[in-house]
């Protein structure tokens, strides 16, 4: 499932961000990749342990527990520390598919998902859009500052070239607690299905009471914690 989540940041917070990463020290993009990615990564990034991508990081970790829709179509059990990447002047990333397993000190993951949070406009470069291969074709994503895209690790995925302006994002991979991609869609769907009804009749209505009921049963089933 491939999924829009608007508004994790806003757009004063955004500029709030981009103050603090553009101070940073962007260094060659090629020192968090896999051998896949080397051959085909072109851009910058911060360093991960740098003091901004550390703090900016910790701000986005705080913004997407908060945030109800990405709780509930992820399902995290372990989110990967956010990195922060540059593309401007032709740079870009051919065609490539995530690491499987994804460590950083003592954190080592199963990357379930990849996430892309933009922090920059779409106008304010040209290129840039986020080519992800789904079963109906490509799937081109450039989205507003603030705003974030989820879908599979497993997908093949590629950034066109920038060639004007910079566009800035983070980007990171979790591990969620529900391993199967259809599973952890047909929950979600459930949870939305659950909360607008929830929202025409009432939390205490006996549909929302048995909806929920087997929402966390199928959660209780098919969770790996």
């Amino acid at each position: 499932m491939l999924l829009h989540i608007p508004g994790v940041f806003t757009k004063d917070e955004v500029a709030s961000l981009r103050a603090r990463l553009d101070a940073g020290p962007w260094a060659d993009g090629n020192a968090t990749s896999g051998h896949q990615s080397a051959t085909a990564k072109v851009n910058h990034q911060l360093p991960e342990d740098s003091v901004e991508a550390r703090e900016v990081g910790q701000l986005v970790l705080q913004a997407l527990n908060a945030n109800p829709m990405f709780v509930s179509a992820a399902l995290p059990h372990t989110i990967f520390p956010p990195l922060f990447n540059r593309y401007e002047g032709g740079e870009h990333f051919g065609v490539h598919v995530d690491n499987a397993i994804r460590q950083r000190g003592n954190v080592r993951i199963r990357s379930d998902l990849s996430c892309t949070l933009f922090l920059s406009e779409p106008e304010e470069y040209d290129g840039g859009e986020l080519i992800i291969e789904e079963m109906y074709g490509p799937q081109s994503v450039k989205l507003p500052a603030g705003d974030l895209v989820l879908y599979p690790s497993k997908s093949l995925h590629r950034v066109t070239p920038v060639t004007r302006g910079a566009r800035v994002s983070s980007f990171f991979w979790l591990q969620s607690l529900i391993r199967d991609d259809a599973d952890r869609e047909a929950l979600f769907r459930m949870d939305v299905a659950i909360q607008r009804v929830n929202a025409d009749k009432g939390p205490k209505d006996q549909a929302v009471l048995e909806l929920t009921a087997v929402y966390h049963n199928l959660l209780r089933r098919w969770a790996e914690v």
